[in-house]
């Protein structure tokens, strides 16, 4: 990754997600080569808070039906960081 904004790709915003806001975890789309250490990396860079654990998940595309027969949506990286208490990142906050 040449850049942290590389490693991060976008949040995930699912009923699932907004949940674990709660427990100050916050769950990202991450490029499918980052590995923990340039995630934890990222966030500390570009949200300036500190980073307690990160755990990734790799998610297999589902497979949709269409008019034209069958195609697979893209598999996606995900990750949840877990922040330090009092640490917190304004993209998620609720108004």
């Amino acid at each position: 990754m040449s850049s942290a904004r590389d490693a991060i790709i976008k949040p995930v915003v699912s009923e699932k997600s907004y949940a674990l806001i709660e427990e100050n975890s916050y769950t990202f789309i991450v490029h499918p080569d980052a590995n923990k250490v340039q995630i934890r990396q990222a966030v500390e860079e570009i949200w300036g808070v500190k980073v307690v654990s990160v755990n990734t998940s790799n998610r297999k595309g589902k497979v949709k039906r269409n008019r034209l027969g069958s195609g697979t949506r893209n598999n996606t990286r995900r990750a949840i960081v877990k922040l330090a208490e009092g640490d917190k990142i304004e993209l998620f906050e609720t108004r």
